[in-house]
């Protein structure tokens, strides 16, 4: 069974920075296109960042450009987002997920998600 498990959530203070990572048991997440996902209480899920099968292509949601990168470590089996000058309504929980298909996972329809990580950012 494949398992996509996310760590690195937990409480910043605004401005400060975390870095959440993504990695499998039971699958070569080399095959897959990657994304962050995150939903607010209260709100519906949105896209946070994507990234291809080998890195080269990736994409922020506009919003979190030049504050959020999207990374992989495909010899790893990870993937991360860096998350700096956190705002509190970045607090959410943060889901990671993949998809041989880049487009599915851009349009959240991917195969694989993990049980996501909380971040919290207060002011």
């Amino acid at each position: 069974q494949v398992q996509l498990v996310e760590s690195g959530g937990g409480l910043v203070l605004a401005g400060g920075s975390l870095t959440l990572s993504c990695t499998s048991s039971g699958r070569d997440l080399s095959r897959d296109a990657m994304g962050w996902f995150r939903q607010a209480p209260g709100k519906a899920r949105e896209v946070v960042a994507a990234i291809s099968r080998s890195g080269g292509i990736t994409y922020t949601a506009d919003s979190l450009q030049g504050r959020f990168t999207i990374s992989r470590d495909n010899a790893k089996n990870m993937m991360y987002l860096q998350m700096n000058s956190l705002k509190p309504e970045d607090t959410a929980v943060y889901y990671c997920s993949a998809d041989p298909a880049y487009v599915n996972v851009a349009a959240g329809k991917a195969n694989y998600w993990g049980q996501g990580t909380q971040v919290t950012v207060s002011s």
